[in-house]
């Protein structure tokens, strides 16, 4: 009788990238959920492995998270590394070849993107000045074909306009409208340079009043202002209703006579600016002889919204994944409504971009209502005046 060899089990090979798969899919998995939304066992799914095995790799979520953020930011200092050897007179290409280079990052990476713009603030704060160190040397690179361009410039106006390019380039990443890669290149190529070449204006506005909410406003509005503040300072997860009820001065139990629940207390906060928001275009379009008096109708208004309450717009790209599942679908329609609103105007005042060019504009435009809006923030009138010329100059050239 012949023998049979006996059949030796094959061994199941890790991958050589396992490593990297890990920091991708964490990336991913804290850009769509929050950093506080994910578990070592929703990353361990998404790469098709046990949680147990990522400890070899990393110490925690925490590790995990830090990896995956101070990563975007390494990634982006080698992205832009030849800058520091660019020669002056290359400045216009370098320029060029820069902002083709991270719009095509923004692009790659649309869907881990977000991590370092809204999750970063979970860092611990020696993590979090590596990062800002990381996105200040970014910055600083960018800025230096604009010195050789635009000589006259101070280093101030240089930083606000390098700020704003780096803001509409990373808005790619804040959405999921649909776009050729090519016509995205040339929609943020046209918008950057629009951005690099203008005149930021001298102030001559009137300082806007910030909006107060005091006790007459009744106790809904109260509580509606404190948790939007709360939560742009502290973040939803780090804030409880013990903490709103604080701050308004009344009981928690007295919280849920308005709220069921913190997550209630979110989307009513969301849904109340997608309403003024969608409200302003409907005024604006009534009154408008035209698409660019409209644009320029949408603008002011937004702008005067974003001085008068600056932690609506943060705490909106923010705090998304923590909206109840139930409201996510009409608030994402609404503001989708009023992004197409928009879009259509700024289409027809500007002829140059197409309807879904514009729309990637449209969404420039409102991220520099958070990035830029903090970079002035300390005055008003600046504030107010700087990104409503930057937001123009977005959408109109």
């Amino acid at each position: 009788m012949p023998s049979v060899a006996p059949v030796t089990p094959q061994r199941r090979t890790r991958p050589k990238d396992r490593k990297e798969q890990i920091a991708r899919a964490s990336a991913e998995a804290f850009s769509e959920l929050g950093y506080h939304g994910v578990s070592m066992e929703d990353i361990a799914r998404r790469v098709g492995v046990t949680a147990a095995s990522l400890y070899r790799h990393y110490a925690g979520k925490y590790d995990l998270f830090r990896a995956a953020v101070l990563g975007m930011g390494e990634h982006l200092i080698e992205l832009t590394a030849y800058m520091e050897d660019a020669p002056d007179a290359d400045a216009a290409a370098t320029w060029d070849r820069a902002v083709a280079s991270l719009t095509d990052s923004a692009l790659r990476n649309r869907t881990s993107g977000p991590l370092y713009r809204w999750e970063g603030r979970f860092l611990q704060p020696d993590d979090q000045q590596v990062l800002d160190a990381h996105m200040a040397l970014v910055n600083r690179r960018l800025q230096r074909p604009i010195a050789v361009l635009r000589p006259d410039l101070s280093c101030r106006h240089r930083t606000l306009l390098t700020s704003a390019v780096l803001s509409v380039i990373g808005s790619i990443t804040d959405h999921h409208a649909r776009l050729a890669t090519d016509r995205v290149q040339a929609t943020m190529g046209r918008i950057a340079r629009d951005l690099r070449d203008t005149e930021l204006p001298a102030v001559t506005a009137a300082e806007p009043r910030r909006r107060a909410v005091g006790a007459a406003a009744g106790e809904y509005e109260q509580i509606l202002q404190a948790a939007l503040v709360l939560f742009n300072e502290r973040g939803f997860r780090d804030t409880g209703v013990d903490d709103i009820a604080t701050a308004v001065e009344m009981s928690p139990p007295s919280i849920y006579r308005f709220f069921p629940s913190k997550g209630a207390i979110l989307a009513a906060v969301f849904r109340r600016g997608a309403d003024r928001v969608s409200g302003d275009v409907a005024d604006v379009l009534a009154v408008a002889a035209d698409p660019r008096e409209a644009v320029i109708g949408l603008v002011d208004a937004y702008v005067q919204r974003s001085i008068a309450s600056p932690e609506l717009a943060y705490v909106y790209y923010a705090e998304r994944a923590n909206v109840p599942a139930e409201d996510r679908a009409v608030l994402h329609n609404m503001q989708r409504a009023t992004v197409e609103a928009w879009s259509s105007q700024v289409a027809a005042a500007r002829t140059e971009f197409a309807p879904d060019e514009a729309r990637f504009a449209v969404h420039a435009a409102l991220a520099l209502a958070v990035d830029v809006g903090r970079l002035v923030s300390d005055d008003p009138a600046l504030a107010r005046a700087t990104l409503r010329h930057l937001m123009l100059t977005v959408l109109l050239g």
